[in-house]
């Protein structure tokens, strides 16, 4: 998948942007506050319908607006050219339009430009609790399977209607059991379809992020993960059996639940345990070793991506080089330039670059943030590019 330009409006500190992408690699520099994540902030929106780098939707509106505008070119080998937009409205929220014609969910977005991500916040992949985890799992797997994403958003409804039970008071535990039996089978059966695809997902991605590692990290320390789900649950379960276990689970939790007023066990408490070699990573990895594991975790997404997905997808690198040190940065570089799709980054120079990424090409484009601000791109387009009166792109500060 390849983004041909972007077109901002209002969104983040952009009041009017247009920029024109090169096919393969964008490498965005700047000093801090030029501006550099926002552009690429964007993209990563029309994506996934939310922004990578903040939670909540006002804060990408730019100050003294009351929403923003977002479009990009984009070509495929599924769709040849094509173009989505998204307008913002404080109060009427937010609305994407593929070729003109809305889409009826958010969720229908997922999956159609598939994007991976990284930027220092992945540290928390392997800091943090199981919740950063599970959430970097549906993300990769609502992008390959549209299915998985509809049971997911029906299984957080169905989590919702019986949590709402489970706190009810002053109702009788036999009219509970009644009331709740219907959910509890329906919590089952869409628990055990999560729980089936990502196990079929993670056995493929292991395989991914063995090579991954191995060469980044050079060393002979072996990265793997165990998928933490329901108790009891054998290794070759089916989806049915998988779902009668669950809902044994399910009736022996009942009076835990009950005094707990939430569902106690399913797929929204998964996690996956990462390791090196044996070596829990959470408990006992150091700093290094953390940040190499995070990066292999998404070099391996992209790996996965390439692999089961018929475009290949768009690949967003947020200020993550200046945490390696120079043979990280060239195997890094190595790898950016053995993939075939598009790339971003944004980094504070070219300098650790140089000699290891040409920009000297069309086929990619080095792009200097400066004051004003403006973008000048560093490198002579092909004469098929626009003239040099759109050498300048005027972008705003971060």
């Amino acid at each position: 998948m390849i983004v041909n330009s972007i077109t901002l409006q209002n969104f983040r500190n952009h009041e009017d942007s247009k920029v024109d992408f090169a096919p393969g690699i964008n490498l965005i520099t700047g000093r801090n506050g030029m501006g550099k994540t926002n552009l690429i902030d964007a993209i990563h929106y029309l994506c996934m319908s939310r922004s990578f780098a903040t939670a909540s939707d006002m804060y990408v509106v730019k100050q003294g607006s009351s929403g923003f505008f977002i479009e990009a070119r984009l070509s495929g080998s599924i769709r040849a050219s094509f173009r989505v937009t998204c307008t913002y409205t404080r109060g009427d929220g937010k609305k994407f339009l593929v070729n003109d014609s809305p889409l009826e969910r958010l969720s229908d977005l997922i999956g159609l430009v598939p994007v991976v991500v990284l930027s220092p916040d992945d540290k928390r992949l392997t800091n943090e609790g199981p919740a950063e985890r599970r959430s970097f799992l549906d993300a990769m797997i609502s992008q390959v399977y549209r299915s998985y994403l509809t049971d997911l958003l029906e299984y957080r409804r169905i989590i919702r209607q019986r949590n709402r039970l489970l706190s009810m008071r002053g109702i009788r535990p036999d009219m509970l059991q009644i009331q709740l039996e219907p959910w509890n089978q329906q919590l089952a059966k869409a628990g055990a379809k999560i729980i089936a695809r990502r196990r079929t997902v993670l056995a493929r991605f292991s395989e991914f992020l063995e090579e991954s590692y191995a060469r980044i990290s050079g060393i002979g320390l072996k990265p793997s993960f165990r998928y933490k789900t329901i108790a009891n649950l054998p290794e070759e379960a089916s989806e049915d059996e998988i779902a009668d276990i669950f809902a044994g689970l399910i009736d022996e939790n009942l009076e835990k639940e009950t005094e707990r007023q939430m569902t106690l066990s399913g797929p929204h408490r998964d996690d996956l345990i990462l390791y090196l070699d044996e070596m829990e990573l959470r408990k006992f990895g150091s700093q290094g070793q953390h940040r190499l594991f995070a990066l292999a975790l998404k070099m391996a997404q992209l790996a996965y991506f390439s692999d089961v997905l018929d475009d290949l997808p768009v690949f967003l690198l947020d200020d993550v080089f200046g945490d390696l040190d120079p043979a990280k940065v060239s195997i890094l570089a190595d790898m950016l330039n053995a993939h075939k799709g598009q790339a971003f980054i944004t980094a504070a120079n070219q300098a650790p670059f140089e000699g290891l990424i040409p920009f000297d090409t069309a086929q990619n484009r080095h792009f200097t943030v400066t004051e004003g601000p403006l973008i000048h791109i560093s490198q002579p387009q092909p004469e098929s590019d626009a003239s040099d009166d759109d050498d300048d792109v005027h972008l705003p500060d971060e």
